[in-house]
């Protein structure tokens, strides 16, 4: 089941970091509190910590969509981009689930957990280099 997609990994890899660029990466890095509204978060007054963090965040996302776009297009990069997808994935659910079980965020943060354990499916299952 592990990498029964591996012939299409390029693909996976391009159209992953294309749509996280553009809609994750990109705007935490440039516009972090539109961003937060958008995903329903109050925003206190002094913003200058969120944005701060918004900006670190989107630029560790641009960051890691990069190396997406690298291991597309050489292929020997691809296992490196897929050990950073599988850390991701796993600790962005371990992120999650903790805000919603502490009840601590908008439940657009919460349903991100579905999103998370799709992209440890996804990932897993376009392993390269494990089917044949």
């Amino acid at each position: 089941m592990i990498g029964m997609y591996s012939a299409h990994s390029q693909l996976y890899l391009l159209v992953l970091a294309s749509l996280t660029t553009v809609f994750f990466a990109l705007p935490l890095l440039l516009v972090p509190l539109t961003w937060a509204r958008l995903m329903r978060w109050r925003i206190p007054e002094d913003t200058d910590l969120a944005v701060y963090f918004g900006r670190c965040l989107g630029a560790f996302v641009v960051g890691v969509d990069a190396m997406g776009f690298l291991g597309a297009f050489y292929l020997e990069r691809q296992q490196a981009i897929f050990e950073v997808l599988y850390f991701v994935s796993i600790s962005m659910i371990g992120v999650h689930v903790y805000g919603a079980w502490r009840k601590i965020q908008p439940i657009t943060e919460t349903l991100e957990i579905g999103f998370y354990a799709l992209l440890l499916v996804l990932t897993l299952l376009f392993q390269p280099g494990v089917a044949a």
